[in-house]
């Protein structure tokens, strides 16, 4: 990584920081104050568990509304919404493709905010309801695999639950 000049000045470098392979992160666009996620090299995009997805229209613009369980075992769900990006096809761990819808939303990990792009799909089966990818992490953060929740947990917010159907 190389630094930045200013005023003809080279900027000190800036490593990233390094996180453990699973850690609390916020999705504050989403209404979600805490959230497990893995984080995973391998995996080149970033998907967020959710049920009961469906597509509408808000002034010209496709978006969809689904819900969230932050927590796995969770009856509280989490009713979220947002413009889609894209629709696109995705291969998963176990080389089966389907096409996801993605979309963008602000995340907060480790005292640092940015926007990731993250597919939609059902993850229920698997241990953690967010997989931050490379895309996500690339040039912010290093992972260390012998590390895990290196963060502090998020603190709670009001949110907007809908009973589980």
């Amino acid at each position: 990584m190389s630094g930045e000049e200013f005023r003809g000045v080279p900027s000190p470098i800036v490593e990233p920081s390094v996180l453990g392979w699973r850690e609390w992160v916020s999705l504050p666009q989403l209404g979600i104050a805490s959230i497990k996620a893995k984080l995973d090299s391998g995996a080149r995009s970033s998907s967020l568990s959710v049920e009961d997805l469906e597509t509408f229209d808000l002034d010209g613009r496709l978006h969809v509304r689904f819900g969230v369980r932050a927590r796995r075992r969770s009856a509280r769900v989490i009713a979220c919404a947002a413009p889609v990006l894209d629709r696109r096809v995705v291969t998963d761990s176990g080389g089966s493709r389907e096409e996801r819808w993605f979309i963008a939303s602000e995340i907060l990990v480790g005292g640092r905010r940015f926007d990731v792009e993250m597919n939609l799909t059902d993850r229920r089966a698997m241990l953690f309801p967010l997989l931050l990818g490379r895309s996500a992490l690339a040039e912010r953060f290093r992972i260390d695999a012998a590390l895990s929740y290196t963060l502090p947990r998020p603190l709670r917010s009001r949110t907007t639950d809908v009973s589980p159907a």
